[in-house]
């Protein structure tokens, strides 16, 4: 008999984690695109993103859920403005969600704890919180959605290890800023990603640049184009290089989100432009071309090493060309350890949007100089992890490459109005 209560006893467990396992099936069914937004330090906006992709999304249609697992620091109430709490479901034993918008729904920490505990220190260790990630699926009442998008808190512990473990198909959006001290930890992500096997989605670059309200210059705060490097180097897609604009800063504190509406704000433009790709991109961690695009490649360009690099420049009449998209030819200059080691012309394709952006990404271009370059152009290249240096002199292909070897090449202003 004692034996027979001690088996009972140990199988109790057992069964409600299995239980719970299927009501996790079952839930994750519903739901088609699960997103982690990740981050490998804190304060680089991982939060804002999560929230502000959601509600974007939202806003184009589709039904999201936005799952804050940041148990020790819930920002996405705050940053939403989230009103009301969570309420009992139509089904025994799970609640609903804190509805946001009609097709918007969101589950935190803060609305269970209630407004007068909001500023309480959550101090759980790992079992704890493993079970209240694996609660907010199982116990929750979430709707069909197209959408979950996951805020976790930043590094590598227990809160995405479990989301990874719990919810396999997770693909994850990591965010960083430009400068060296977010990239290491970025890549501790990246690494953490592939270990645990979830495809990445790609990367994004917060925090890139101010633009000054005066000149419309951009001041590089934390450095520039450590996203879209490291992109490039991890062979994962840029997704966006958003912006510092300081009325999302103070719109944040606010918990107001209406300058996702003004589509004259950079910041807001760019935000759209990375809803847009991530509708798009399939669950693919890179940017595979097709076995047509590998045949067309230039068969003869091979990166020997690390330090291999493949510069690209415009060519009119044997100088570069004024104007990046109208060109008679464009110079390859294959390099290695800082030398020019082959150089080889070769005609572009139709000049049609977006094509030759994609046909350079396709020959493995790493640099692209030119004199002038239009926005949509720029763009694509940077989103493509292509380094693009603008404002060069009209001077031959070979001699801008040296230069820009040897760092002493001088550019000026982008000449195309494009």
């Amino acid at each position: 008999m004692a034996n027979q209560t001690q088996s009972c006893g140990m199988n109790g467990p057992q069964q409600q984690h299995q239980q719970q396992d299927i009501e996790i099936k079952e839930t994750l069914k519903q739901i088609t695109n699960k997103i982690l937004v990740m981050s490998g330090k804190g304060g680089v906006g991982k939060s804002s993103i999560a929230a502000y992709l959601s509600v974007i999304l939202a806003k184009k249609g589709y039904r999201v859920g936005l799952m804050d697992v940041d148990l020790h620091g819930p920002s996405i109430p705050r940053l939403l403005g989230l009103k009301g709490s969570i309420e009992p479901g139509s089904r025994g034993g799970k609640a609903r969600p804190v509805k946001y918008l009609p097709n918007m729904q969101v589950i935190s920490i803060e609305p269970l704890m209630g407004e007068e505990n909001k500023d309480m220190a959550t101090i759980w260790r790992g079992p704890l919180k493993i079970g209240v990630i694996r609660q907010f699926i199982a116990d929750i009442e979430w709707s069909d959605l197209d959408y979950l998008i996951i805020d976790s808190p930043p590094g590598t512990g227990d809160e995405p290890l479990t989301v990874a473990q719990t919810i396999p198909d997770a693909r994850a959006l990591i965010v960083t800023t430009p400068q060296e001290i977010s990239l290491a930890d970025v890549r501790k992500s990246i690494n953490f990603c592939r270990q645990v096997k979830m495809e990445i989605l790609g990367l994004v670059e917060n925090m890139s640049g101010l633009i000054c309200p005066h000149c419309g210059k951009t001041i590089e705060l934390f450095k520039s184009h450590g996203g879209m490097l490291t992109a490039k180097q991890e062979n994962l897609r840029l997704l966006a290089s958003l912006p510092l604009e300081p009325e999302v800063v103070q719109q944040g504190d606010a918990g107001n989100v209406s300058m996702l509406d003004n589509d004259q704000l950079p910041f807001t433009k760019e935000f759209n432009k990375l809803a847009d790709l991530v509708i798009k991109t399939g669950p693919a961690e890179k940017i595979q071309p097709t076995k047509s695009q590998e045949e067309e490649k230039s068969p003869s360009w091979k990166k020997g090493s690390d330090d291999a690099k493949l510069l690209v420049v415009p060519v009119e009449n044997g100088k570069l060309s004024s104007h990046f998209g109208h060109c008679e030819q464009f110079a390859f200059i294959e390099t290695e350890k800082g030398k020019i080691t082959r150089t080889e012309m070769m005609p572009p394709p139709s000049h049609e949007p977006g094509v030759l952006p994609r046909w350079l990404y396709e020959q493995g271009a790493d640099v692209v100089i030119a004199g002038g370059i239009g926005e949509s152009a720029k763009g694509l290249l940077k989103q493509n992890g292509i380094e693009i240096i603008i404002g060069a002199p009209m001077d031959a292909p070979e001699v801008l490459a040296n230069q820009y070897l040897t760092g002493t090449l001088l550019t000026g202003d982008n000449v195309c109005e494009h």
